[in-house]
């Protein structure tokens, strides 16, 4: 008999003594909390800072020319952009824009200087941003591979906490959670960046 035929013998015999059973989950937490609109940015921008985020301020009609702005001084001139992305946002950039697709292999999205994606909504509190997958925003790989993320935050999709953040959100939808950029610490408590996703995130945020 093989380690797994003992480890689901085990796992069916203890399923036998104790059959599940539904769990009712609390769900007491507080919900529906709104705040102005310049107190929600605030707190965001407060979070996005405290976690050594770079953040911009925009109108909507300025997009354009602070993306621009952004990525030159920053040195990408080789951006890549989701399918789905406005077009009129990099229309000010004078460097190459690269349209990603699944048929592109991961490891070559390491070539690109940087990656502009939109958002799908913020959390003020916890100073997260959330990706879901939609066509503005691309797969997973594009926005962990490159070393640069300028990402685009809208006012009306920042909301205050973690629970209204997620009511926003389809379940059924990859979900990627950005609190500052990428970084970790080793057993020694030494911070290294860079090590799951882009060392360098700028934020954008319009409104």
């Amino acid at each position: 008999m093989s380690s797994r035929d003992v480890i689901m013998g085990r796992i069916r015999d203890a399923l036998t003594l104790a059959p599940p059973k539904t769990v009712e989950v609390p769900r007491e937490y507080r919900t529906g909390r709104t705040m102005p609109d310049a107190d929600r940015v605030e707190l965001l921008v407060d979070r996005l800072v405290d976690y050594k985020a770079v953040v911009h301020r925009s109108g909507p009609s300025e997009l354009p020319d602070v993306l621009a702005r952004v990525l030159s001084e920053v040195g990408a001139r080789r951006v890549g952009v989701p399918a789905g992305l406005d077009d009129s946002w990099l229309s000010r950039f004078g460097g190459e824009v690269v349209v990603d697709s699944s048929t592109v292999p991961a490891p070559q999205l390491g070539d690109l200087d940087g990656v502009v994606t939109a958002s799908a909504v913020s959390c003020a509190e916890t100073g997260t941003i959330f990706l879901d997958g939609r066509p503005d925003q691309g797969r997973r790989a594009l926005t962990l591979v490159p070393d640069l993320h300028v990402c685009v935050v809208t006012v009306d999709s920042i909301e205050v906490g973690v629970p209204e953040a997620m009511a926003r959100l389809v379940p059924e939808r990859p979900t990627t959670m950005i609190s500052g950029p990428s970084a970790t610490s080793d057993i020694e408590l030494e911070r290294v960046e860079g090590v799951h996703g882009p060392r360098n995130l700028h934020v954008v945020i319009v409104g």
